[in-house]
Formats: C-alpha cells, sequence, structure tokens
C-alpha cells in the first residue's frame, strides 16, 4: 500500500524559507514520478515542481529559480526547498506519485498521478 505523508508546512513572512518533506512508503522511490502541487480553497490544484526517477527535475514558471524539488532515495523521502517565499505561494501543498516509471508524463496535470499525501498548509504573510 503506498502512503504519502507531507510535512514541514508552516507560517512564514514574506521572503522567508521553508523546507517540505514527503515520507514515501509501498512503492520503489527511485523509479516513479514524484510531484509537488498546491491549492488555494476554491482553486484548481496548481503545478508546483517533479522529479523524474529522483533526478530530472521540472518547475512551474512562478517558481522557477526560487524552488528546487530533490529526492533521497536511500530514506525515500523527496524535498522541496521553498527560498524567497511571497504571499501568493500560501496554499496547501500535496505530494503525488505514480504507480509506475513511465518514460515520460503529462507531469504538470495532476491526473497524470496515482497516489496523493494529505497535504501540509503553507502560508506567507506580507
Amino acid at each position: 500500500q503506498v502512503q504519502l505523508v507531507e510535512s514541514g508546512g508552516g507560517l512564514v513572512q514574506a521572503g522567508a524559507s521553508l523546507r517540505l518533506s514527503c515520507a514515501a512508503s509501498g512503492l520503489t522511490f527511485s523509479s516513479v514520478w514524484m510531484g509537488w502541487f498546491r491549492q488555494d480553497p476554491g482553486k484548481e490544484r496548481e503545478f508546483v515542481a517533479a522529479v523524474r526517477w529522483s533526478s530530472r527535475t521540472y518547475y512551474a514558471d512562478s517558481v522557477k529559480d526560487r524552488f528546487t524539488i530533490s529526492g533521497d532515495n536511500a530514506k525515500n523521502m523527496v524535498y522541496l526547498q521553498m527560498n524567497s517565499l511571497k504571499p501568493e505561494d500560501t496554499a496547501v501543498y500535496y505530494c503525488a506519485t505514480t504507480k509506475y516509471a513511465y518514460s515520460y508524463i503529462n507531469y504538470d496535470r495532476p491526473t497524470a498521478y496515482d497516489y496523493w499525501g494529505q497535504g501540509t498548509q503553507v502560508t506567507v504573510s506580507s
């Protein structure tokens, strides 16, 4: 049974940094896609970042050069380092993964992922 558990969210001021963590179990972490999405109430779930097979990374334009996604195969963890946070980054952040090691997915679409965590709240005050 695949399980994803996010942590690391919180309330910070604009310009601060946070690191989100996602603990994955029940899968071979190094063989799947891992993604981070975020969602504000009343809005669609938005792509943030993805990592393919613990190596190649992809980012939304809105977070490029500020956020970094990384993975630790030994610990089955994926991280999202968020720097220079802005009030518009406020959202619930979700970790997601695929069931299989697809050669390619539409990584920026929530429907491309098979499993989701419960989310962690990030609030950035101005």
